[in-house]
């Protein structure tokens, strides 16, 4: 750090931030004042010595109350992101208090979520209970951002779209299929092709997950369009809209069997050479994640199907 960065740090108040995104939230310096018990002459003094600091004024304020200037919605999105992060580090502090002795973020796609990761970090948590996994769900091109970011330790997904400057280990392979209602025409064939169900409506996963994204690019290969009769966020929300007769679907195999009974439904198999997928974990880099993050890479990376893949950053 630079010592105008250290400068620059040395006069940011947290106390003063956190009144400042108040006025924000609020729009009046009195309600801010009383929301966080204390005098508004106090907090105006505040605000102005924060606008001294940064040299540059953050209000506009009126009789009705006060308006952000350029400069003040922009230390909006910066104090909010600081206080954040501040709650979180107390959070996860306190974890360790109480006994919690280690902590790793995951960020994994929802065909991750649903196909391996349950028994998967059940396995992990059994052996190694002193150890805490946040685990959220994202498409699969944000669990690459948020790894990107350091917003999470570890991802798993689909890296078919690219992954820019991290690395990845094999995880798991799956397999996409063509989900159809029972007695469906499409199912009266053992395999087909995606391009074999364009001239039949479709239920589609949100339009930036990775599957729609290939199911898109498969068709316009075609010279095709998808006949997309509706989009949904979950696969068992997709076995319903199929089951009750809104289209076909694309779906991993193995969630599909997961979840049967879901309706009366049937899967058939597609030759596509883009519906065999590879899931990786993802990291900045490997060697230097936390010892309780490497000992979940080498317990998941333990679990990997023998794909013959190797470690990669590009």
């Amino acid at each position: 750090m630079s010592s105008s960065e250290r400068n620059f740090a040395r006069r940011m108040d947290l106390t003063s931030l956190q009144l400042f995104v108040a006025v924000c939230e609020l729009g009046s310096i009195g309600k801010a004042a009383e929301r966080e018990f204390i005098a508004a002459s106090a907090v105006s003094k505040r605000l102005s010595d924060l606008e001294a600091a940064l040299d540059t004024p953050l209000l506009y304020r009126h009789t009705r109350g006060v308006d952000l200037t350029p400069a003040g919605q922009s230390l909006l999105h910066h104090a909010r992101s600081v206080l954040f992060s501040l709650e979180k580090m107390q959070g996860e502090l306190s974890e360790y208090a109480a006994g919690v002795r280690g902590h790793v973020r995951v960020h994994a796609s929802i065909s991750a979520i649903v196909q391996f990761l349950p028994e998967d970090l059940g396995t992990f948590i059994s052996q190694h209970p002193e150890v805490k996994i946040d685990l959220e769900e994202h498409l699969s091109t944000e669990v690459v951002r948020a790894v990107q970011e350091g917003a999470a330790d570890l991802g798993i997904c689909n890296t078919a779209d690219g992954i820019g400057q991290l690395q990845t280990l094999p995880y798991r392979q799956d397999r996409l299929v063509m989900i159809v209602p029972r007695g469906h025409v499409l199912g009266r064939q053992d395999s087909m092709t995606f391009a074999d169900s364009l001239d039949f409506d479709h239920v589609g996963l949100h339009s930036n997950s990775s599957i729609y994204l290939a199911m898109r690019d498969a068709a316009a290969s075609a010279g095709r369009t998808i006949k997309l009769r509706i989009h949904v966020t979950g696969l068992d929300a997709m076995c319903r809209m199929i089951h009750n007769g809104l289209g076909v679907g694309v779906m991993p195999q193995r969630a599909f069997e997961l979840m049967h009974g879901v309706g009366e439904l049937e899967s058939v198999a597609l030759t596509d050479a883009w519906a065999s997928r590879q899931i990786a974990l993802v990291a900045r880099d490997f060697s230097s994640l936390p010892v309780t993050a490497r000992l979940l890479v080498d317990h998941l990376t333990a679990r990997a199907d023998d794909t013959g893949s190797s470690t990669s950053a590009t």
